[in-house]
């Protein structure tokens, strides 16, 4: 135990076991959903449901490991949202590539971004990035996790007139998710630890009680065979290469799924550390390793069989529950082993249970906005006043031009 705690500098971060497990917990009960969505996803592209979930599981499970081992931070990882959807609507169903070669795509996009992490490239990419812009992703981050809970339970709807309009409050779906709301923010202003878990919790009890989750028919199931996935990517390289992967098209979708995993691994990157507080004087401690171990369990998840594994950003949650170490990923990582056991269990973790944690989260996170140096448009001002001699000899000139988000000192 005094290994554990001073590899993962628990006194440093003034974190103890019971927060790392309860972070833990709660960013695996805010991001299982995966375990479900990702395969029926997949499965949009040939895939069978059941080897999807497995390979999905591991993924998260290496992934999270991984990060949590080799970064030390509180980030769990696990196949993405949006990536998948690219992976099946785009590179298999628009572009036509088997999902074998999909896979294969997967595989050399992450060991590219694995070569550019070794290099120091993407670190130095990461801290270069201002620090008012660091502040303003993950406040942009905050504000659409608060938007997808909305949406997810309801509270918003889709309007054709307005685009975003009001749902039906009197719904149960939606008063359940208002009835987590307003438990988890009474026990985080009364300074509760793990508030967001607890009302989770409680959600999905009253669910139950009120019947608007079912419970499942079965606690245990076997684990299906991951066999039919496992190392398929390598086939198309082995058999199929001047064919499929010497193409334009394939290389589109490498450098797209690269693209996308860079800025999305970053962003969950600088959302979770302003979050937790690891951001000093702009920069992010162990960037390159988080980035490492984000190239790497997307290589494996590739190798398990499933699309790009990336950092998720639902892994707030478990810094609002007090997560601060890489412990909470270890812990994370063993609920989604235990996951592969009681898959059916998961059916309870609906949209109204997660829905008030990513509404609260996203406010949190929305915070950053105070820290962005909102007048930093004078500069332009600046700029031209003393550009090209105009009204040089006055630092305090009011010229009327104008030029916008450019700023060259002199």
């Amino acid at each position: 135990m005094n290994f554990i705690k001073k590899y993962f500098e628990f006194d440093e971060l003034g974190t103890n076991f019971r927060k790392e497990i309860m972070g833990g917990l709660t960013t695996f009960l805010a991001m299982c959903y995966i375990l479900v969505v990702n395969p029926l996803t997949l499965k949009e592209a040939g895939m069978d449901f059941n080897d999807v979930f497995v390979s999905t599981a591991l993924a998260a499970i290496v992934g999270s490991l991984l990060m949590g081992i080799i970064a030390k931070y509180p980030i769990a990882q696990a196949p993405g949202m949006g990536l998948n959807a690219f992976f099946a609507f785009t590179i298999v169903l628009g572009m036509k590539f088997p999902w074998q070669t999909a896979l294969t795509a997967v595989l050399i996009s992450s060991t590219i971004f694995a070569l550019i992490t070794l290099t120091g490239l993407r670190d130095k990419i990461v801290n270069a990035i201002p620090t008012d812009l660091k502040h303003a992703v993950g406040a942009g981050i905050g504000l659409f996790i608060t938007f997808i809970g909305l949406k997810n339970s309801g509270i918003i709807v889709a309007n054709p007139a307005t685009y975003v309009g009001l749902g039906d409050l009197h719904s149960a779906p939606v008063l359940l998710t208002i009835l987590g709301l307003v438990v988890t923010i009474i026990m985080m202003l009364r300074k509760i630890n793990g508030a967001v878990f607890y009302g989770m919790a409680l959600t999905t009890i009253v669910g139950i009680l009120f019947n608007q989750i079912e419970l499942p028919k079965q606690i245990v199931s076997s684990i299906p065979s991951l066999k039919p996935t496992f190392g398929v990517a390598f086939d198309p390289i082995m058999n199929h290469f001047s064919d499929q992967i010497l193409t334009k098209n394939f290389a589109i979708a490498v450098f797209t799924l690269l693209f996308i995993s860079f800025f999305d691994c970053a962003g969950t990157l600088v959302a979770v550390a302003n979050q937790a507080g690891f951001v000093k004087d702009g920069k992010i401690n162990r960037a390159g390793r988080s980035l490492f171990a984000s190239s790497l369990a997307s290589i494996l998840g590739a190798i398990f069989g499933t699309s790009t594994t990336t950092a998720y950003v639902e892994s707030t949650a478990g810094v609002a529950a007090g997560a601060r170490s890489g412990f909470a990923s270890i812990v994370t990582a063993l609920f989604f082993f235990l996951a592969l056991f009681f898959s059916p269990v998961l059916s309870i973790v609906t949209a109204p249970v997660t829905a008030p944690a990513l509404i609260i989260v996203g406010v949190l996170m929305a915070q950053s906005l105070m820290e962005i140096n909102w007048t930093w448009y004078r500069n332009g001002f600046h700029f031209l006043s003393n550009y090209n001699g105009i009204n040089r000899s006055s630092e305090k000139s009011s010229s009327n031009y104008v030029c916008i988000g450019c700023y060259i000192p002199t």
